[in-house]
């Protein structure tokens, strides 16, 4: 089964949106193909705005634990994304991994709830495409 990585500094935050939105996108179109996201530095858990954002499009991330980056979930992915580690190389060194592609993304952490349902839904749209990309492949 192909597999996508998601990686990023602390891995709760955008990470693990994406990783939620991509299982759920890919299962409703019937994808061969999972996600999985891991952090350099794994936080203790995934930000209770997060959190709550995701609850409201049907996303329960409560449980959820970020885990740290190992070079055997490298090896696995089909395709690494970080959402904003080319601003801050040195603190996820993931970037300079081969093949790897960042999106760029603000992190929510702390920020205002508006601010969080943007970058949700930034996260969902830009999953939603590369899903959409693994489907012209399987068909």
């Amino acid at each position: 089964m192909k597999q996508v990585l998601f990686v990023c500094v602390h891995n709760a935050g955008r990470r693990q949106m994406a990783k939620a939105f991509f299982d759920r996108l890919a299962a409703e179109r019937g994808l061969a193909v999972a996600a999985e996201s891991a952090g350099t530095e794994p936080g203790a858990g995934v930000h209770p705005e997060v959190v709550a954002a995701m609850r409201e499009v049907g996303l329960d991330l409560a449980g959820a634990q970020p885990k740290a980056l190992t070079n055997e979930l490298v090896g696995r992915a089909d395709r690494i994304v970080t959402m904003g580690c080319a601003v801050d190389a040195e603190a996820c060194p993931a970037i300079f991994l081969k093949n790897v592609e960042d999106w760029g993304l603000p992190d929510p952490k702390g920020k205002p709830m508006p601010e969080v349902r943007r970058i949700r839904d930034e996260v969902r749209r830009r999953v939603a495409g590369l899903v959409e990309e693994y489907a012209g492949r399987q068909a």
